[in-house]
């Protein structure tokens, strides 16, 4: 179950990415962070549940990270309108 969701938030990554360079729009980066970040989640999990638990941890810091990156640029481009 870890691995399709991995596949579909990793697929949802490469579509905004994508669309992004095509269309040079950048409007949608902190949904490409955050896909990304969900990505690095399920792979976390997954790194847990086989007993790896340091690439585990390091995935949900990663996950973090860009979390907080996503929601402070969704907040800067669209709440705030700097």
């Amino acid at each position: 179950m870890l691995k399709k969701l991995y596949f579909v938030f990793s697929a949802l990554f490469f579509t905004v990415a994508i669309y992004g360079i095509i269309t040079r729009n950048y409007d949608f980066n902190f949904l490409m962070v955050f896909f990304m970040g969900l990505a690095m989640l399920t792979w976390g999990l997954h790194e847990f549940k086989q007993g790896k638990k340091v690439s585990g941890c390091m995935f949900i810091v990663a996950f973090l990270l860009s979390l907080f990156v996503s929601i402070q640029d969704f907040f800067y481009r669209y709440v705030f309108e700097i």
